[in-house]
């Protein structure tokens, strides 16, 4: 069958660079947009001439002109938005020329975490983010554009080493603060198999249509075990300070808008058990199920570069 061609918008974010890279090695013609303002950001610049030297094709179009964003739209077959934080609303641009060009078999917009469908709940301030994507969503469905929303949960890098710590990107040396009793089970997702499940399901019809939940299976675990693991690797025992939901809610109070931002979503996912406190339905599927033959990564495996 022959591959789609492929539009990533984003492609220099820490998601959009491994959607690129796997749209390549799965043998898709690849278009990445190039913002015209791009200016003296010379790290995204590198980055770009390298995914050309890797065989995509750069497509220099601003989101704000339309008319740009129609024509580079209309060269493809699948559009996939990797945009992010406060270029979220900028998706509704990419649905407008979706509209308008008419032949996009598929669009996956960017949302890459807990799914916003099962989020009307959440806390302020970081219920903001759930509230955009559902907008978004609205306004493709009702553009009857055909999608796919992917649902990867927590990307490692940013839960996985520091055993869900925040503040730091880096392994504890001697405590780690515990969320509750540390039994809530989550779901901890390789960023480069956000790629590949991502690019895996474009031209899937088993995709069309629906959530797709990347739950890799040996990746669902507690803190408690995710804890364990690095004991094990490193041979080093934590002392563990557990922090009651009370306490923790508390804590909240007195931060910044981002520090707020953040912990309601460590509440969802280490209290509440959002990732995993539901059953998909037929709205939804489950990529490991759908692609059984992704070696997908072990956190223990991706944790010992970090030893």
């Amino acid at each position: 069958m022959e591959k789609s061609k492929v539009l990533v918008v984003g492609g220099t974010g820490f998601i959009g660079r491994r959607i690129v890279a796997a749209s390549l090695a799965q043998g898709h013609p690849t278009f990445v947009l190039m913002r015209p303002d791009i200016g003296l950001d010379v790290d995204k610049v590198q980055m770009l001439l390298s995914f050309k030297t890797q065989g995509a094709r750069l497509v220099e179009v601003s989101l704000d002109d339309h008319a740009g964003l129609v024509a580079a739209v209309r060269q493809v077959d699948v559009v996939v938005s990797a945009l992010s934080g406060a270029h979220l609303l900028l998706q509704h641009k990419l649905v407008e020329a979706i509209k308008e060009a008419g032949n996009v078999k598929r669009f996956i917009p960017s949302e890459f975490g807990t799914d916003p469908a099962r989020m009307g709940h959440a806390l302020e301030p970081g219920r903001a983010t759930f509230d955009e994507k559902m907008e978004l969503r609205r306004a493709i469905e009702a553009a009857s554009i055909p999608r796919t929303y992917i649902s990867a949960n927590c990307f490692a890098a940013y839960f996985c080493p520091n055993l869900a710590q925040m503040g730091t990107l880096l392994p504890p040396k001697d405590k780690v603060r515990v969320y509750g009793d540390g039994n809530v089970k989550v779901i901890f997702v390789d960023e480069n198999d956000v790629g590949t499940y991502t690019i895996k399901s474009l031209d899937d019809p088993r995709a069309l249509n629906k959530t797709i939940y990347l739950r890799p299976p040996e990746n669902i675990l507690t803190q408690n075990e995710l804890i364990a693991k690095w004991e094990e690797l490193s041979g080093n025992v934590l002392e563990k300070i557990y922090i009651p939901v009370d306490e923790f809610l508390a804590s909240m109070k007195d931060m910044d808008f981002g520090a707020q931002f953040a912990m309601g979503h460590f509440y969802h996912f280490f209290y509440e058990g959002c990732l995993t406190n539901f059953d998909i339905g037929e709205d939804g599927a489950e990529a490991n199920l759908l692609y059984p033959d992704v070696e997908y990564t072990r956190m223990d495996e991706y944790m010992k570069i970090y030893l």
